[in-house]
């Protein structure tokens, strides 16, 4: 069970309090989605643009850095990690960025600050050596070619944070929706690597050379035989293994799990959620898009229809629907 950006449902995603909240909830993985600072270190946002997951648009000594870039392919205006340094990343404070569906991480915005990746697998081999169970981290590199394009890398900074904290392979994916990025790194390390896979367009990386092909080429038997040569699974959105019916209900699983475990793929499914905003219309509670809704029943179709793992933002309702099915699996 991967939490999402830490306990992200129940804390600002991509802070420390979120992790160690996620690992007392029983996460197995913590994930990070890894961005690169001016001084090439690696420290956890959702996107390249820090406007909606800190405070730097009220900071007036960082107005001036306000800019208009090219991020995969579309213009964004805002403030990009890539033009500061760790350590005014640092005096940055983290806020919630779902604030009209979690106004109970929203409560915490401005109390904690921006963690460096060599943060996260730090507090993962504390955890392991303090809890007697394995943490692990599961890393995905986000914007590769855009961070490129600034001679920035994730790789080197990413394996030597992860050999610095003392983690084996077992305790760690790595993830990116860029084949070429998880190419690179598979030259450097035994880890499993997760070619990420959403329901439309394509890899950024295929879109900025040129190729023709889709996500959805990625997931015929032919193309997951290709991951398979340099990935151990597949990240899939969850409704590329059960779609919604026109009534936004779950329809019948489509295959794309036993096409996946035939290549030899394991497969992980995002992201699952608590909210009625986000869940099936068939398990939703009432019409208030931030009520909690029937989960469980969400995470029990995906467990049956032979999914791996799931990322979840609420790792307790993952644990606890993972095991009430595995009690009522037989004991042979």
């Amino acid at each position: 069970m991967i939490a999402h950006r830490g306990a992200s449902g129940y804390r600002p995603e991509h802070t420390l309090e979120a992790y160690r909240l996620a690992i007392d909830l029983g996460a197995d993985y913590i994930e990070p989605d890894l961005v690169i600072t001016a001084d090439g270190v690696l420290v956890a946002r959702h996107e390249a643009d820090l406007s909606t997951s800190t405070d730097v648009s009220q900071r007036p000594e960082f107005a001036g850095r306000r800019r208009t870039k090219p991020l995969d392919g579309k213009d964004v205006t805002g403030w990009f990690v890539e033009d500061f340094t760790v350590d005014e990343i640092k005096t940055l404070w983290a806020r919630e960025r779902l604030v009209d569906i979690r106004q109970q991480s929203s409560m915490y915005d401005d109390r904690y600050r921006v963690p460096t990746f060599a943060e996260i697998t730090g507090l993962a081999a504390e955890a392991t050596r303090r809890l007697g169970r394995t943490i692990g981290v599961y890393p995905e590199l986000k914007h590769p070619t855009h961070f490129a394009g600034y001679g920035l890398w994730h790789d080197t900074a990413l394996l030597q944070d992860i050999a610095r904290a003392g983690l084996d392979s077992g305790q760690v994916y790595i993830q990116c929706f860029e084949p070429s990025a998880l190419h690179r790194v598979s030259t450097r390390t035994t880890a499993p690597l997760v070619q990420l896979v959403d329901v439309n367009g394509r890899p950024y990386d295929w879109e900025h050379h040129g190729h023709g092909r889709r996500f959805a080429d990625m997931l015929t038997p032919t193309g997951l035989v290709e991951i398979s040569r340099y990935a151990a699974a597949v990240g899939v959105h969850k409704s590329l293994v059960l779609p919604r019916d026109p009534d936004g209900r779950l329809a019948q699983p489509n295959g794309l799990v036993s096409h996946a475990h035939d290549a030899g793929l394991v497969v992980h499914a995002w992201t699952f959620r608590n909210e009625n905003a986000f869940l099936p219309a068939d398990h939703r509670r009432g019409t208030q898009a931030a009520i909690f809704g029937d989960a469980f029943a969400e995470y029990a179709a995906y467990f049956k229809a032979g999914v791996d793992g799931v990322f979840t933002d609420h790792p307790d309702t993952a644990v606890t629907a993972r095991n009430e099915l595995s009690a009522l699996v037989p004991v042979s």
